[in-house]
């Protein structure tokens, strides 16, 4: 099982997370490619970290609200959405490879990754634009109840899908993460810790009402904002390693 993190969402003068802290612990960076954070200079300096420690390097896009941080959602056509994700792919993969790096993967920020997961109209615009990219390109999708449905659909598509579930969120009995507004939706250390045990062992969560449901994960989306979260990283790190 891999550790997967967003990085590169500084912008400018503001400062998001702690990159340069993360980077040692993770297999794979989602990079902000700037419709919803991250400007040239970050994503550059994020590529030369990433290959520093040899995580592989994914695109991150959004929808263009870098005023929301890109967690509005946004009513696009399907041809919108396509050309947003060639765009913002093109961009990222094309400093990636200033550096003599390759772009392995696609996942979709905020609204835009919710979307795709609830909605078949705009999952199938994305499917269809990792598919005609120039080079295939991997999805990074939610592991849920649907995990079989959305498999099959990334193969009509001709896409290869990886699955994720998420080390500090509570699950709900149908497969999708509980609302942050609702109390126990955000783990403590020791949930969370007990959350990736359960999972690396059992490929199981237990929900908030109790139940426990099968998830087939391949990779784990971690999260570094501040410096406490970068200690849940190194900790979570060392159990997926069998520490």
């Amino acid at each position: 099982m891999q550790l997967n993190c967003d990085l590169g969402e500084s912008y400018g003068n503001w400062n998001m997370g702690h990159d340069a802290a993360v980077m040692p612990y993770i297999d794979q960076a989602s990079i902000a490619c700037g419709f919803h954070a991250g400007d040239p200079l970050t994503m550059r300096k994020t590529l030369a970290l990433a290959a520093q420690h040899g995580v592989a390097i994914g695109a991150h896009p959004a929808y263009p609200d870098i005023v929301g941080f890109g967690r509005r959602s946004m009513t696009l056509s399907r041809d919108e959405i396509i050309a947003c994700l060639h765009y913002q792919v093109a961009a990222l993969e094309g400093m990636a490879q200033s550096q003599g790096l390759a772009l392995s993967y696609v996942k979709p920020h905020g609204a835009l990754y919710h979307d795709m997961m609830a909605q078949a109209g705009v999952r199938a615009a994305i499917l269809h634009a990792i598919a005609s990219y120039h080079h295939p390109l991997t999805l990074m999708m939610q592991s849920t109840g649907q995990t079989d449905r959305h498999r099959e659909e990334a193969k009509v598509a001709g896409v290869k899908l990886v699955f994720e579930a998420f080390a500090d969120r509570c699950y709900g009995d149908d497969g999708s993460l509980v609302h942050r507004s609702q109390p126990g939706a955000v783990h403590n250390l020791e949930r969370m810790l007990a959350q990736v045990r359960q999972l690396r062992q059992d490929s199981t969560v237990t929900t908030l009402s109790g139940h426990i449901i099968p998830l087939q994960v391949d990779t784990l989306c971690v999260h570094g904002d501040n410096p406490e979260s970068v200690g849940s990283i190194e900790a979570i790190r060392a159990l997926v390693n069998g520490g």
